[in-house]
């Protein structure tokens, strides 16, 4: 290292330990103003597809950075992308984003007690992993490589996305069938821990697996065919003829058959889930006219695609038949459909060695009284500590891996899902994840509630020790991708040797979404809508 920081400096460039020193001064000076930031994102706390003010609050903060930005980016109006470039068309480009969706039925003030935000329904969206930190990280990792480059003269391009809708996993397959990742020669994307497992590290080999998501929208067009004795017949009243069972119906017997099916659908191995979500049953008004519409989504994850298609079988023949049962029309639309995990041990160990440098969170003392006064509202006595320790101390990508080994079947390769997997494909792309402030169990098998998950989340001192030490690994991360050509060459040696040859290599698997797809906004999701009677978490009538 010494003598290629000589070398560095004979050359007119600044040392490399001066150039993270730049980015990790930046970071530890403007941590007052990241903290307002996640504030600002935590306290929007909109839902998937309509986060309107979070994705224009980053689209200005980005313009004023200097970003040129091209918002609502593949037909989606609250994604972005944003580059800036330290020498126009010199250097690696260098990806990262930002995701900003809250959770539906998760509102939660920043408090020690269970209580949802004031001024909007109590099962309005709030921010559950959080995406406000993940994004809010992601963001300063990005501002302070920026400020080292101008700093230290250093040539590249940082391209920045803003994902919508994560929990859908909705907007990046779209970008990436879009082309918007292909010009990247690599990639940090991260996330808080989530739970008590991995946390602190950089993930290795088991990468998350596919989730697909679908919606069935029945429809009864014609339900005067339904039977001869139509209203008029034979001197029947309206009120006493037999009706089609409609879309109503439709939905009811499409939600049984699915949960019937449901243990038919893939052997007892490997862990796959599926869940549904009701977006909408036609609203009827009376009693004795068959409902028109319904509409229920589907979203389910397993580790292969091979498993994702089975099951899409299944629920396409069941809608099948529910619809024919019940007089209906069955359309059916993708939500969105991802790949699985593609692993860069080149990216992993870089990524790593940056979080050592950075070093795990340190939680004040602030932090710890917030997390006891959960404990004592709880009716948990208090702990000295009541911060679990693995969150304080860093795991290595091997030592991580191989716990997650000891708990997966041989065969399966990927775990739960995410998004970021179709980066993967696209760039070689590293996950970092750091830990977030996570209680310790007063017992075996102690779960605690939502709301207080959610209020660490939201809690300057308990979330900031997680963005600062994202940011610093992502800003380390990419200032050595930038000056260290050695580096960002293995990583891309092994994208090719994974892919066969890189985009369109022979073991490269391509998006799942075509081009031309059109990204799913036009669904009744809920939202908040401003009226006379004031904000409201509704599904509005134009859905």
């Amino acid at each position: 290292m010494a003598a290629a920081n000589a070398r560095s400096a004979r050359q007119g460039a600044a040392p490399r330990e001066a150039v993270k020193k730049a980015a990790f001064a930046w970071v530890d000076e403007n941590a007052g103003t990241i903290s307002r930031w996640h504030d600002t994102i935590w306290d929007f706390h909109e839902p998937a597809w309509r986060e309107y003010r979070s994705a224009a609050w980053y689209v200005d903060i980005l313009k004023r950075a200097g970003f040129d930005v091209e918002a609502g980016s593949g037909g989606m109006p609250t994604a972005f992308c944003a580059v800036w470039s330290n020498g126009r068309g010199a250097g690696p480009v260098i990806g990262g984003y930002a995701e900003y969706d809250a959770v539906p039925g998760n509102s939660q003030e920043r408090v020690p007690f269970e209580k949802p935000r004031a001024g909007v329904h109590p099962w309005a969206a709030g921010h559950t992993d959080p995406h406000s930190s993940l994004g809010i990280g992601a963001l300063a990792g990005l501002l302070a490589a920026k400020h080292a480059m101008e700093t230290h003269r250093i040539k590249g391009m940082l391209k920045f996305l803003g994902e919508p809708a994560e929990k859908v996993c909705g907007s990046k397959p779209v970008h990436a069938a879009k082309g918007y990742y292909d010009d990247m020669d690599a990639a940090i994307c991260w996330h808080p821990s989530f739970g008590a497992g991995r946390a602190n590290t950089a993930i290795l080999d088991t990468h998350c697996g596919s989730y697909w998501s679908k919606v069935y929208t029945f429809e009864c067009l014609e339900p005067e065919t339904w039977s001869g004795m139509g209203a008029g017949g034979q001197g029947s009243s309206a009120h006493t003829v037999a009706r089609a069972p409609g879309a109503i119906d439709a939905l009811m017997l499409m939600y049984a058959t699915c949960k019937t099916t449901k243990e038919a659908m893939l052997p007892h191995t490997g862990t796959w889930t599926i869940n549904e979500a009701i977006l909408a049953t036609g609203h009827a008004t009376s009693d004795n006219l068959a409902p028109r519409f319904s509409q229920i989504q589907y979203s389910w994850r397993s580790p292969t695609l091979a498993m994702q298609g089975r099951i899409a079988d299944v629920l396409d023949n069941n809608a099948k038949h529910v619809a024919a049962m019940t007089h209906c029309r069955v359309r059916s639309a993708w939500v969105t459909k991802t790949r699985v995990g593609l692993p860069n041990h080149a990216m992993a160990h870089l990524t790593y060695q940056n979080l050592a440098l950075a070093g795990a969170p340190i939680w004040r003392e602030e932090a710890r009284k917030f997390g006891r006064a959960i404990q004592k509202n709880l009716g948990i006595k208090p702990m000295a500590d009541p911060i679990l320790e693995r969150m304080q101390r860093l795991a290595t990508p091997e030592a991580t891996e191989a716990e997650m080994r000891g708990q997966l079947p041989p065969w399966q390769r990927n775990y739960t899902s995410d998004d970021y997997v179709d980066w993967t494909w696209h760039t070689p792309t590293a996950r970092l994840i750091v830990g977030r402030c996570t209680l310790k169990s007063p017992k075996p098998g102690y779960e605690y509630p939502a709301w207080a998950w959610n209020a660490l989340g939201g809690y300057p001192a308990t979330i900031d020790p997680t963005t600062l030490v994202a940011a610093k690994t992502i800003a380390g991360t990419t200032l050595d991708l930038l000056t260290k050509p050695a580096a960002i060459k293995k990583a891309k040696d092994e994208f090719r040797k994974r892919t066969g040859g890189g985009i369109g290599g022979k073991d490269w698997v391509a998006p799942l979404l075509p081009k031309t797809f059109q990204p799913p906004i036009h669904f009744g999701w809920p939202e908040y809508v401003t009226t006379v009677r004031g904000t409201e978490w509704v599904i509005p009538k134009g859905a």
